[in-house]
């Protein structure tokens, strides 16, 4: 059964990821560190207790349409309304609509536990809530208005719309369609497919934002406008309608998350499903991306989630399963498999890219925080280009790492890591997903390294470096304890550092082929450098802690710099090496 991680959780806050600096602003002069450890707690007592439950049931019912109704698991309902109640859904939404307009950061933390606890109960809330940030900053005053409370509150629903049959990641290729009607609303004719809670039994209304193109629209993305379309029309006072020309036609078998229904949605079989513009027409790629890039650290943290899950399960089985005699082992019996040094090595690495992975969602809400908070343009924009170039790497290197370990998990189980009866194998086909949705991890790594990247002519992220090798020159000042995992860190940055001077020059020179072949890996190198810093930065803040966290902190530290910063000189060579050959081969041939 999962149980909270309040006090780690609380420490990458607060020591780690900077969440004292975010307090410190006077915007947020009011959350003290007694509310913050009390919302923690809570939030893990709500996910432990009322949500996790509901896991095992979802995963095994899963969702079910029948004539155009999607009935949720059993339970599934009820604790949804706990959830609006305990007022969850309204954590970081603006106090004129009922939000209670908290950092970022805590969002990420309480994200973080509901999904270990059910990442197929938690999708739904993170598409409302990146609905809410759309019309927060882009729909007109009526639209909010008539909207927002009952989002922010959780009493309705929303959904993000983009993909379609013939158009995954390139909606250069979209099709659906818009046309203006008489009274400034628009009719929106098209299918969508892949829609997460398109259709649901958790609220009366559910607001679907839809990408779709007017008949006089530019070709490509830049003809593109988001439109919002209830399920229920809604009348002046605020009382649902008539129901809207939308439908549900099917919701997919998955691989994962099966209580999480994901439909293929049908607009306009009749007139048309009535719409209503957000934004400016031909401008909602801008529109929606703020819902998109909310998404993607949300995506992350479902795979902070899941590696989290997987990895208490993982060790309590490896206390209880006894299994061969343990070199040195005295006395009769089998050993635990946890006294064998090959699953102590897969327990360590399952904790310490748990870690990494929570260090890194954390570090990108930080730095969201910061950018709505600063107070002069210069830092806006230092903090807006941080937040932007951590997206991608909490986006792509969170979910690798929730894959990873939830395999990790299963091996560790073995056999009956295989049988469904353990539930090991379902935290592997729930994290699966999460690499491929909202641009897959390759489509991540190009963000990163053709826009990303160059911000501010590659300063950015030159800084970025600089402030982890102090990090390491600190930890190389610290004593003997910390000195070795200071200098393999600081060769780790040197690393980093010479793939991102190759990188850019490629970029410089328009040998844009060759960056793109060594993307990948290069996003890779920069997780574990950066994951490497963030957990040395952690062990260090413990210096002179005699407990046995700050003891197990610098284990995982010192583990990390040897196990795996190491790994940072083989991938600085695939990136400045490898791409003839990539180039070179042809699958088409």
């Amino acid at each position: 059964m999962y149980r909270a991680p309040v006090s780690e959780i609380a420490f990458t806050l607060k020591q780690v990821a900077g969440l004292g600096e975010v307090l410190a602003h006077q915007h947020h002069g009011e959350v003290t560190d007694d509310l913050v450890d009390a919302i923690l707690e809570e939030a893990g007592r709500f996910a432990a207790e009322e949500i996790a439950p509901l896991n095992v049931v979802g995963d095994r019912q899963g969702a079910r349409l029948e004539n155009g109704t999607v009935t949720m698991p059993d339970g599934w309902r009820d604790t949804y309304r706990s959830w609006i109640d305990g007022g969850w859904n309204a954590l970081t939404g603006t106090p004129e609509f009922g939000g209670q307009d908290l950092p970022t950061m805590l969002h990420a933390a309480a994200l973080e536990m509901w999904n270990s606890a059910s990442m197929a109960f938690a999708l739904g809330p993170t598409l409302t809530m990146g609905a809410v940030e759309a019309l927060e900053k882009h729909a007109s005053k009526d639209l909010q208005e008539t909207y927002l409370a009952k989002l922010i509150s959780g009493e309705w629903m929303g959904t993000m719309n983009l993909t379609e049959p013939q158009a995954g990641s390139d909606l250069n290729a979209l099709r659906a369609r818009a046309e203006r009607a008489d009274d400034g609303t628009y009719r929106i004719f098209g299918q969508k497919i892949f829609i997460t809670y398109g259709e649901h039994d958790f609220t009366d209304n559910i607001v679907h934002l839809v990408l779709a193109r007017l008949p006089d629209a530019p070709a490509g993305t830049r003809g593109i406008s988001l439109f919002l379309v209830p399920k229920f029309l809604v009348n002046a006072d605020g009382s649902l309608g008539a129901r809207n020309d939308v439908r549900c036609a099917g919701v997919e078998h998955k691989l994962g998350i099966h209580a999480s229904p994901t439909c293929t949605m049908i607009y306009g079989d009749n007139d048309g499903a009535i719409g209503w513009l957000i934004g400016e027409e031909n401008r909602g790629l801008a529109c929606m991306f703020t819902m998109m890039n909310n998404a993607r650290l949300a995506v992350g943290i479902q795979g902070l989630g899941v590696a989290e899950l997987a990895t208490q399960q993982a060790l309590a089985y490896a206390l209880d399963r006894r299994q061969g005699r343990a070199a040195g082992q005295t006395g009769e019996g089998m050993s635990p498999i946890a006294a064998h040094p090959d699953i102590r090595r897969t327990l360590l690495d399952m904790q310490a890219w748990t870690q990494v992975a929570r260090a890194i969602c954390y570090a990108n809400a930080h730095a969201i925080d910061m950018a709505r908070l600063a107070g002069d343009e210069a830092a806006r924009t230092h903090w807006s280009e941080r937040a932007a170039t951590l997206t991608p790497l909490a986006k792509s290197f969170a979910t690798d790492i929730g894959v990873d370990v939830a395999s990790l998990g299963v091996q560790v189980h073995g056999g009956m890591g295989f049988i469904e009866e353990t539930g090991a194998a379902q935290h592997y086909r729930d994290a699966r997903i999460a690499p491929i949705y909202e641009g897959t991890n390759g489509i991540q790594a190009i963000d990163l390294v053709t826009r990303k990247l160059p911000l501010s002519g590659g300063e950015q992220f030159r800084g970025l470096i600089g402030e982890l090798s102090a990090v390491a020159e600190a930890a190389s000042e610290a004593g003997a304890e910390f000195a070795d995992a200071g200098d393999r860190l600081a060769r780790a940055l040197a690393s980093l550092s010479d793939a991102t001077d190759w990188m850019l020059t490629a970029l410089a020179e328009g040998r844009q082929q060759e960056a793109l072949a060594g993307a990948t890996p290069f996003l890779r190198l920069f997780g574990i450098a950066y994951g490497g810093a963030m957990l040395l930065k952690g062990a260090l803040a413990g210096r002179g802690d005699a407990s046995p966290d700050a003891a197990r902190r610098l284990l995982l530290a010192r583990y990390f710099a040897t196990a795996r910063l190491a790994e940072t000189a083989s991938l600085k060579e695939q990136v400045v090496s490898a791409a003839t050959a990539v180039l070179d081969y042809d699958p088409l041939v």
